[in-house]
């Protein structure tokens, strides 16, 4: 659970702050530096995944001040992509898109965080309903996805899914009305990435469900809506209440709401959906730097 990563990862946080406050200048304070700058990102993606977006932003500049301090830019390109996530779940997709942009410029082109930034701009774009611009981008994106060598991380939040698109594209597909290929993309990523045959026993990552809604989202788009409550029913059976889990299963439940249907499995749905929203968050709003004394 969120709430539980948040916890563990600010107690190690914590320690690295102390050894940065023995190590001076010694050869070892870049090291610890860096590593301190990974932490916050990793805090900065947990407070967001929290529902809390304020201390995901404070997060993020620790980041980008320790990649300033140890000229590391790719600490700083991952706070911009969590920050261009704040913007685009706070309905601000215009500056998400400015902020992947300038994210971009920040690191080369083949690293994991510069192809993830191309597609968040491609999805800022199509939520702000520039349909060109994000067709545009897709087909950008997929250069940065191309320079991706082979060994990049797949599976944790600083990673890329070894997907044949660019990330995104099926939320991306989806927010500009084209259903069918969003549902296709939707599929073949359950298939080929998130299959648990191909997970070892692993429990599934939280971008699982994230992708059984966004098919859930496209199926409704299409028509069915049996089939979409379903979808979003393994969803939240799949994962915890991260909090951009929720905001797209919210937005299933309000279209299968609008839609008026008065199937079982719509029913099913909307109580599952409940039952999670009355699940305790863990949310925690009071352990970002400013709020510690050294950080």
């Amino acid at each position: 659970p969120p709430a539980e990563v948040y916890q563990g990862l600010l107690g190690v946080r914590s320690i690295t702050s102390g050894l940065l406050d023995r190590a001076g200048r010694s050869r070892t304070r870049a090291d610890l530096a860096a590593s301190a700058g990974w932490l916050s990102n990793l805090l900065a993606i947990t407070s967001n995944n929290l529902g809390d977006p304020a201390a995901a932003l404070v997060w993020c500049a620790d980041a980008e001040r320790r990649s300033r301090e140890v000229r590391h830019p790719e600490l700083a390109g991952w706070a911009a992509m969590t920050r261009s996530i704040v913007a685009y779940y706070q309905d601000q997709p215009a500056r998400a898109a400015d902020l992947a942009a300038a994210g971009r410029r920040l690191v080369r082109e083949g690293t994991v965080v510069h192809a993830k930034l191309a597609s968040q701009q491609m999805r800022a774009l199509a939520r702000s309903g520039d349909v060109a611009g994000m067709r545009s981008a897709n087909r950008a994106a997929g250069n940065p996805l191309a320079r991706v060598p082979d060994d990049a991380p797949t599976t944790g939040a600083l990673s890329i899914p070894p997907a044949s698109q660019p990330p995104y594209t099926a939320t991306s597909l989806l927010l500009v009305g084209s259903f069918n290929q969003a549902a296709a993309i939707a599929e073949e990523l359950l298939e080929t990435v998130y299959e648990p045959r191909l997970l070892g026993g692993s429990a599934p990552p939280s971008n699982y469900a994230r992708t059984l809604l966004i098919l859930a989202l496209a199926r409704a788009g299409r028509g069915d809506l049996d089939g979409a409550a379903a979808a979003g029913q393994a969803a939240l059976d799949a994962a915890h209440a991260a909090w951009p889990t929720m905001a797209l299963a919210g937005r299933l439940d309000q279209l299968l709401t609008q839609r008026a249907s008065t199937s079982a499995a719509k029913a099913q749905y909307h109580a599952r959906y409940q039952l999670a929203l009355a699940r305790p968050s863990g949310r925690i709003v009071s352990s970002a730097p400013h709020h510690r004394g050294r950080q």
